[in-house]
């Protein structure tokens, strides 16, 4: 599985450099590719001082803890940009920041989309609202193979602009009022943020590239919400806090049934047994289908005739199947709490809006 870091940074691409530090000692986290997202000064520092053949502060590092060099090149510092698509030399103003957002959200998304890597993120550098937005696009975006983490580094070294890392010889660098201190003797720790990992239970519709920060928020708040269903048959649509799903007249039929039954407080029924016609269930969802479909519009119906003579289980199964399947279409969850879910042990399944509180399924 390839291994991603990224970071943010504002004028101190040390913390770079710090975090890198930080996972070869450990040894279990080595990145097949660093990926820096920062403002336009910060991209320029960063090339320059760890990119550069002078200094060079990256390359140094690698070959002081035989990390790839090739892990982390110019075209992987990723600019904040604006609404214009301008780079952001700082971030100053509310459209600042909301930019921003935007921009990490962007790569964040981007990068966690691949199931064969693991990200590894750190919140250390930049402004606190930078951080922030990386911690929180981790949480929207991450799944169990990701990390979060802050790198701490013991004092007098940490914010001193000569130092980037614990160096494997003696290297003298300067404090801000001349004194001298040995690289070398630094001390850096990785601190390991906990953080809920919500990817597999957002819709897949925030995967789409154009969502702002705002607007991926907004939306996956909705989807955290306490489940709820409304059934409309007039326009045979099934409403739910994150998102609607219309139906054709025999599935929405069919779903009103089970519907109906949950919010009398069904545990669930068991599906038709093989080649026997259950009458009660074809004269239930034969009512339901007469209160959405326009008969007044058809002629012979086949469907009724069928239903009349009760319901066979290969009826049964194709509804259920067909109706999961617009469900998950509709809201982009798999596994919502308004499928038709299953349970009990084989021989002895029950099926039905299980998932679903009865008080929370809104009836006409």
């Amino acid at each position: 599985m390839k291994k991603i870091l990224i970071a943010v940074s504002g004028l101190s691409p040390q913390i770079l450099t710090e975090t890198l530090y930080a996972l070869a000692r450990r040894g279990a986290f080595i990145p097949d590719e660093v990926h820096l997202i920062t403002t336009s000064e910060g991209a320029e520092r960063a090339r320059l001082l760890l990119l550069s053949e002078d200094p060079g502060w990256y390359y140094r590092l690698c070959r002081d803890y035989h990390l790839p060099e090739g892990a982390f090149t110019a075209d992987r510092i990723h600019l904040l940009r604006d609404a214009s698509g301008a780079p952001l030399a700082d971030i100053r103003t509310p459209e600042d920041n909301g930019a921003a957002a935007d921009s990490i959200l962007a790569v964040v998304r981007r990068l966690s989309a691949d199931p064969e890597c693991a990200i590894h993120a750190s919140i250390a550098g930049g402004r606190k609202t930078m951080g922030f937005y990386m911690g929180y696009a981790m949480s929207l975006y991450g799944r169990p193979q990701d990390a979060l983490s802050h790198v701490l580094v013991a004092q007098p070294f940490e914010s001193l602009p000569d130092f980037f890392y614990p160096t494997r010889e003696r290297t003298i660098i300067y404090t801000r009022d001349g004194k001298p201190l040995d690289a070398a003797t630094a001390r850096i720790w990785l601190a390991d943020i906990p953080f809920v990992r919500m990817r597999s239970g957002i819709p897949d519709a925030l995967r789409d590239e154009t969502l702002s920060f705002s607007a991926v928020v907004a939306a996956a708040s909705r989807a955290f919400h306490a489940p709820q269903l409304e059934l409309d048959p007039v326009s045979r649509t099934l409403s739910t806090p994150i998102g609607c799903c219309m139906l054709p007249p025999i599935d929405f039929a069919f779903y009103l049934w089970l519907a109906r039954l949950r919010a009398g407080g069904s545990e669930g029924i068991a599906a038709p047994p093989e080649g026997v016609a259950e009458a009660d269930y074809g004269r239930a969802v034969l009512d339901c289908y007469r209160e959405v479909h326009n008969f007044s519009l058809r002629g012979h119906d086949r469907t009724e005739e069928a239903l009349m003579g009760g319901m066979q289980k290969s009826f049964f199964e194709q509804r259920k199947s067909r109706v999961n399947k617009a469900i998950r279409l509709a809201l982009g969850v798999q596994d919502s709490p308004y499928e038709i879910a299953r349970a009990g042990r084989p021989g002895h399944f029950r099926f039905g809006l299980l998932r679903l509180d009865p008080a929370a399924i809104l009836l006409p």
